[in-house]
């Protein structure tokens, strides 16, 4: 199964088997990078069985329709995961939704790499996978977080107190969305 999209200097595809050693070694880079961001780890995240079962189920929510994640690569450097992008909890039906989820490396922070992988991930779930609505959340502290959504024409929809147990507690999140102009309502029926 193969899904690339490209961007100028990225590569966005979906994992596979080949890459799996790729993901555990950015996962160990960024462990306190990411952190205040992030869910608790699961059981055997630091382990390359983790990530070979990490492929193995995505490939298969990918098949199924309920989850699209994709590893950035520099076309420079392609061996080499620098983030990732997933869209979660994928509705079909009248909902046509989806939540995005995003991380970076920190030593590609804050050069528009993530503006630059988004832009072709969003595009992609609306032409290709037909969503009408993309969801994104945020912590108010990630103010970089915040910045990035309203550059790419997220608006805020609300402020969901205790949202989501990250860094060791429920923490509060505002709730972005993005619309899609090119949806189609014959896509319900074509699905």
């Amino acid at each position: 199964m193969a899904l690339t999209l490209q961007s100028e200097r990225l590569l966005l595809s979906l994992p596979d088997a080949g890459l799996a050693s790729a993901a555990l070694d950015f996962h160990l880079r960024n462990v306190d990078h990411l952190a205040p961001w992030s869910p608790p780890k699961p059981a055997g995240f630091d382990t390359l069985s983790f990530w070979n079962e990490y492929v193995e189920k995505s490939q298969i929510a990918f098949v199924q329709g309920s989850v699209v994640r994709l590893w950035l690569r520099e076309k420079v450097q392609p061996e080499r995961i620098i983030g990732s992008v997933g869209f979660s909890q994928i509705v079909r039906g009248p909902f046509c939704n989806g939540v995005l989820g995003y991380q970076i490396d920190q030593h590609f922070e804050g050069q528009g790499f993530m503006s630059e992988a988004l832009q072709q991930a969003v595009r992609y779930m609306f032409i290709e996978q037909k969503l009408h609505r993309i969801n994104a959340n945020f912590r108010p502290e990630n103010v970089r977080s915040g910045r990035l959504l309203a550059r790419l024409g997220f608006r805020i929809d609300g402020f969901a107190p205790r949202y989501l147990f990250i860094d060791g507690d429920w923490r509060d999140h505002i709730q972005t969305s993005l619309i899609s102009d090119a949806f189609q309502p014959e896509w319900l029926i074509a699905r």
